[in-house]
């Protein structure tokens, strides 16, 4: 366990938002922050203490990168896996690079989950056509087609509800490297946020529930509204999963509730903060980004407790253009992530409200 003093340089492989928020949370507890990115001026670079601009596969500026830092971070999940561990010869990195190889491949991610216990939906792995043809005689339609690699907020799969919807998806994804999962019909989906210290203490937030538009997350609730009892089980399953993992810093596990069959199903894991996590902001004494930062600095993680109900609304895309009236909103803390450009399904800020008791 290192422990490093106020005035340290943490590295920050990614420069969006969620690395800007951590290089804000850095910033109050002390630390500087030098961020490693391949985009200009984005989210992070904008309030950080240094920047280099090169590819993730550029191993000198990678060491160099690393002679300037006392330790190093990810904000985004698709860090390729052979850069962490070309800083991992020279310099910590949290969290370590199993999480990625696990997490960045759809079908490691499931059996790895499976591996321990818990259940996620029914999968195949499929390569050609007639090998999803196949694989849906067992699993059913409705099912979804994945991308191994490379999906997020939508992206890299497809639904397909019948035998004709089949080849048209397989064409829409041009992809050889596929994953079949069974359509669980969810009444809820919740996620856990949680965060292990160097020395293995592990805190959890309180579950928030997420509903999602275009696939993308709209509104986060927390806590969310359902029995104790699967709310302790999904920290539970959480804790679980980060232990195995011996994780540094902040992951996320997304849970499918359901009345038939299991309650609870993992969707999948995010080794970072997360966007279910943004309301902690306001509503806990340490926020999911602090609880990053003093994981991976090997100080205590704080305090999670909060009361009454948070709500976080994403402001995607023109929403973003709401942003003078909801400052005008009492109560309303409104976020904005120095993107200068709207598009759709762009993540622009977020605005979270507090509420005293649960609504």
């Amino acid at each position: 366990m290192k422990t490093l003093a106020p005035g340290s340089t943490i590295g920050m492989l990614g420069g969006g938002q969620l690395g800007r928020m951590m290089a804000l949370a850095a910033a109050e507890l002390g630390f500087k922050v030098h961020v490693f990115t391949n985009k200009i001026d984005g989210p992070t670079e904008q309030v950080c203490n240094a920047v280099t601009h090169a590819d993730y596969d550029d191993k000198k500026a990678l060491l160099e990168f690393a002679n300037k830092v006392d330790v190093v971070t990810y904000e985004f999940e698709n860090i390729p896996v052979e850069t962490v561990n070309v800083l991992t010869g020279v310099i910590n990195v949290f969290p370590n690079a199993k999480v990625l190889e696990v997490s960045q491949d759809r079908l490691t991610e499931k059996k790895f989950i499976n591996d321990l216990g818990i259940e996620t939906a029914p999968f195949k792995d499929v390569s050609t056509l007639e090998e999803a043809e196949e694989a849906l005689k067992d699993i059913g339609y409705p099912a979804v087609l994945k991308t191994r690699r490379l999906g997020y907020d939508g992206k890299g799969q497809a639904i397909v509800k019948n035998e004709d919807d089949l080849s048209s998806a397989w064409k829409q994804l041009n992809n050889d490297s596929i994953i079949i999962e069974g359509f669980i019909p969810f009444d809820i989906e919740v996620s856990v946020v949680a965060a292990r210290g160097q020395d293995g203490e592990v805190v959890c937030f309180s579950p928030v529930e997420n509903n999602h538009k275009n696939h993308i997350l709209d509104l986060s609730i927390a806590p969310a509204q359902v029995e104790d009892e699967i709310l302790n089980d999904a920290i539970d399953k959480a804790t679980k999963i980060i232990n195995e993992l011996n994780y540094v810093g902040v992951l996320t596990v997304e849970f499918f509730v359901s009345k038939d069959g299991p309650l609870l199903r993992v969707n999948e894991i995010a080794p970072r903060v997360h966007n279910s996590g943004h309301w902690t902001i306001e509503a806990c004494p340490t926020s999911q980004f602090e609880q990053h930062i003093r994981a991976v600095c090997g100080l205590p993680l704080g305090c999670v407790k909060f009361s009454g109900e948070a709500r976080m609304t994403n402001l995607i895309g023109d929403d973003i253009f709401q942003y003078y009236e909801l400052l005008k909103e009492k109560g309303a803390s409104v976020h904005h992530y120095g993107k200068n450009e709207s598009r759709p399904g762009r993540k622009m800020g977020h605005v979270t409200r507090l509420f005293p008791s649960i609504g």
